[in-house]
């Protein structure tokens, strides 16, 4: 089955990242503008965010509760309303047949018309998406949009056992790759996206140049894009799954 059913014409996307702030920083003025426009966003968080946090002091648990709220908190600033979490351990994600297993879980639940995923691809000229969780996330969401979730052979249990049945999704939207082709212009939503990363209070309020280097970073997007001076973007390397599948809803 197609990303296509959806009576009311909104658009819905599912957004799977390693840990918990990544989607933020990498589409977080798209997803604004996204949920703007009356689309349903779902994250998917792979990670228990345990690895990350500038206090070696506190305990993982500690930590991973603390994120999960702060990730709760910045989807809600996005008009995210449904967060999931899979608690793998930071900085030991691996791309296996059962965290595939896991995210097509999801996909089949939440039938997205759209996922945004990190690249499994290496990007060399921005070291923080060199993390491994990040390309380990983006192999396996990859695996699991293309080919598991929409053939009925693999993991035919979850149909059996939880009437999921397959689903296809049309689009990929994959965030800090070697060759991006799309940017989204996100300057109406930077005060947004940036409210969103300040409430992962454990990763950025140590931070006191977040506003400019966050509006750096995308002002360099939007110069590559071609877009107007003052202009902020982020980027994307929009993929096609089946050049006959019918198109998601009309919506940015």
């Amino acid at each position: 089955m197609s990303g296509t059913d959806s009576p009311d014409g909104a658009l819905r996307v599912l957004a799977v990242a390693a840990h918990p702030d990544d989607t933020d920083f990498t589409a977080g003025g798209t997803v604004a503008s996204w949920t703007a426009a009356g689309a349903e966003v779902t994250y998917l968080v792979l990670t228990d965010g345990s690895g990350g946090g500038e206090d070696p002091a506190v305990p993982r648990a500690e930590l991973a509760a603390r994120r999960e709220r702060e990730q709760r908190d910045a989807a809600a600033v996005l008009g995210v309303k449904d967060v999931l979490f899979l608690g793998h351990q930071d900085g030991m994600l691996r791309p296996d047949v059962a965290l595939r297993r896991q995210i097509v879980r999801v996909i089949r639940q939440t039938r997205p018309h759209r996922a945004v995923i990190q690249s499994p691809e290496i990007n060399w000229a921005f070291l923080p998406d060199l993390h491994p969780d990040h390309r380990a996330a983006g192999e396996a969401s990859l695996a699991a949009l293309y080919p598991d979730a929409r053939n009925p052979r693999a993991f035919p249990e979850l149909l059996l056992e939880e009437g999921l049945a397959p689903w296809s999704v049309p689009e990929i939207w994959v965030t800090t790759g070697p060759r991006p082709d799309t940017r989204i212009d996100v300057t109406d939503t930077f005060e947004q996206k940036l409210a969103a990363l300040r409430a992962h209070v454990s990763q950025t309020a140590h931070r006191d140049r977040l506003r400019e280097d966050v509006r750096a970073k995308l002002a360099g997007q939007a110069a590559l894009g071609g877009l107007a001076a003052g202009r902020l973007a982020e980027a994307f390397q929009v993929v096609r799954t089946d050049a006959a599948a019918p198109a998601a809803p009309s919506q940015p």
